[in-house]
């Protein structure tokens, strides 16, 4: 398939799934139902956080958290005592819930926005500010469990970042589609990354965009810069379109 073709193909899928209708069947929708900045991030964090899985099973992990969060993250992280919460996805359990919450208290009494914590020096480079947040997550004066650092994700690690791609694909990407929140304006989305999951990633190789095998952040970089060929300003827009590709498993556009 020629390049051309793969982006008319690539345009023509973002048509079809970056769409409201999205959102009621992706962890997004966890956080669409807040309305104040750092009740949408806490809530967003936590439901890319705990998205791997079947997506029904993540949205209801993710609701019954901020359940017992009162529906008032932010103000639950501020002045609740974390250990007073039984919660449990698959291995995160609330030994990992408990350290994070600190972590982001201690951040919110420094800091009006999470965004600060993906900056470097006030700038964001992908590698490096990942690899940031999650010295900053795990050096926070906060006594942090070892078991906890297998969920939050590092590149200097070798890991893809999938789960923190998407969180910062919901906060930083804006469009007039209102999927994603666009929310931070000091992250450019040129300089996001795609979330990497095995639906993408499949679907990537058979068009000819990703030639490595691994599902890594060699990977993950590899494949955004082909995507920046399409689209050097919003790369990650095509997250849908290989996503959606990927449940649909079909390589032929639709009619709208």
């Amino acid at each position: 398939m020629r390049k051309a073709e793969i982006k008319d193909l690539l345009d023509e899928a973002v048509f079809r799934h970056n769409r409201w209708e999205f959102i009621e069947w992706d962890p997004i929708r966890v956080p669409h139902s807040f309305r104040e900045l750092q009740d949408i991030e806490i809530a967003a964090f936590f439901s890319a956080l705990l998205s791997w899985g079947a997506r029904p099973s993540i949205i209801k992990s993710a609701e019954r958290l901020m359940e017992l969060m009162d529906r008032a993250p932010h103000d639950f992280v501020m002045q609740a005592y974390p250990g007073e919460i039984n919660f449990v996805h698959r291995t995160f359990n609330s030994i990992d819930l408990a350290h994070l919450i600190a972590f982001l208290r201690y951040h919110y009494s420094h800091h009006e926005s999470l965004e600060d914590a993906f900056l470097v020096e006030g700038k964001f480079d992908a590698f490096a500010s990942l690899s940031g947040f999650h010295q900053r997550v795990f050096d926070a004066p906060v006594h942090p469990p070892f078991r906890t650092r297998k969920h939050v994700a590092n590149p200097t690690a070798g890991s893809a970042c999938k789960r923190l791609n998407m969180f910062l694909r919901w906060m930083v990407r804006r469009d007039d589609a209102g999927v994603d929140f666009g929310l931070w304006s000091r992250i450019p989305m040129s300089q996001l990354h795609i979330p990497l999951d095995v639906h993408v990633q499949r679907t990537a190789q058979e068009l000819g965009l990703l030639k490595r095998t691994q599902s890594d952040w060699r990977a993950c970089h590899e494949l955004t810069q082909a995507l920046k060929a399409f689209d050097p300003s919003d790369p990650v827009r095509y997250d849908f379109a290989l996503f959606g590709l990927g449940l649909d498993s079909k390589m032929q556009p639709k009619s709208h």
